[in-house]
């Protein structure tokens, strides 16, 4: 699971809000930069900001802000706020934005996003925010009549691939999020969730990624040191047999293995003995199908192709468990064998003795 560290900026300040009330705006930190360069530093890959005035006056009022941080991190940064109509959202796209997010858009106009999912894929999100069950827009001002179940059904059949979901009496409210609200919105539709509001510890993290969601926005307990962002991405980087509900999602979370290269080496060991049996390489596609598929998928460098373990010997090996080192560019896969490791026949790949050197009458009967 993803943790996106918010930034809500109003009248050029980054501030927190309780419940969507403009009202209680008040400061969190002094400079947008500074902050996203502080949740850089803790590990963050993804960051999510909103543009708080956009939002309640239908146009972006922060754009440049949210530039400035933009050229200044390496991050990839999802943008909501006011974009309601095509060339807001090209004003971010061009500028580099990975995601943007349409949110009364989808009540009052679900052609527009329509054109724009069909323009831009992925890099389309919809965020829906409740209240008692039902969709709020304009900067959650207004509130709808529609069940947010009943509109995130309409815009997966749009094509939507991310829905940030906000349950507006749990934002800022550092009560922990609404999980049942976003465990039925999980199970309704196929798109990729977005938990947003009331996170307030590493338990409602922990919580969240037990539901198989996408994603996790924190704020508040963030600026307050309730949560400390650094143990949360940690927590969510454990790479386990649970594969991820969509590619997108795998593909999104793996992402941060694939920093340094194409290719990552894969040390395989048995789990019940302990023994190292091979080595090969992983691109991000053969760890995804070894995610999913629960066998151990690998790229081959000579034939530049996948090739999955046993598939032609029998040969099979049955995915235990998978660990990443500390520097996310190596992975140990634990397995259950099947047959030996080895092309050879034998049992490990790692037979031959190089040192320590053999005794002198080992070395004599050798002709060393």
């Amino acid at each position: 699971m993803i943790i996106l560290p918010a930034i809500d900026l109003h009248q050029g300040q980054c501030v927190r809000l309780l419940q969507g009330d403009y009202a209680t705006a008040h400061v969190v930190a002094d400079s947008a930069l500074d902050t996203a360069r502080s949740f850089q530093e803790q590990g963050a890959r993804w960051m999510h900001m909103v543009d708080l005035d956009g939002a309640k006056g239908g146009a972006p009022q922060n754009a440049q802000l949210i530039f400035d941080v933009l050229q200044n991190v390496d991050m990839h940064i999802e943008v909501g706020g006011g974009i309601r109509d095509m060339a807001s959202v090209e004003l971010y796209l061009e500028k580099g934005v990975s995601r943007v997010i349409l949110g009364s858009a989808a009540l009052e106009n679900p052609a527009f996003v329509k054109e724009a999912v069909g323009r831009y894929g992925k890099k389309i999100a919809v965020g829906i925010d409740a209240l008692g069950g039902k969709a709020a827009a304009q900067g959650w001002t207004e509130k709808s009549g529609k069940d947010y179940l009943e509109l995130a059904k309409e815009m997966e059949a749009l094509g939507v691939e991310f829905i940030i979901c906000t349950d507006i009496q749990q934002d800022g409210m550092m009560s922990g999020p609404n999980l049942e609200m976003l465990d039925k919105l999980n199970r309704a539709v196929s798109c990729n969730i977005i938990a947003s509001g009331g996170v307030s510890s590493l338990l409602d993290i922990v919580n969240l990624y037990d539901l198989g969601l996408y994603g996790a926005i924190a704020g508040k307990s963030i600026y307050t040191g309730a949560l400390d962002l650094r143990r949360a991405i940690t927590a969510c980087q454990r790479v386990s047999g649970k594969a991820p509900k969509t590619r997108q999602a795998a593909e999104d979370e793996l992402e941060r293995y694939f920093q340094k290269s194409e290719l990552l080496p894969a040390v395989i060991q048995e789990e019940e003995t302990g023994e190292v049996l091979m080595l090969a390489y992983m691109n991000r596609e053969s760890l995804v199908k070894t995610l999913q598929t629960g066998t151990t998928w690998f790229y081959s460098r000579s034939r530049k192709a996948l090739w999955n373990k046993g598939e032609t010997s029998g040969h099979t090996q049955q995915v235990c468990s998978v660990y990443a080192d500390c520097d996310d560019d190596t992975l140990l896969i634990k397995v259950k064998q099947k047959g030996p490791a080895c092309h050879t026949g034998s049992h490990s790949c790692f037979f031959k003795t190089l040192w320590p050197e053999k005794d002198g009458a080992e070395q004599k009967e050798n002709g060393i």
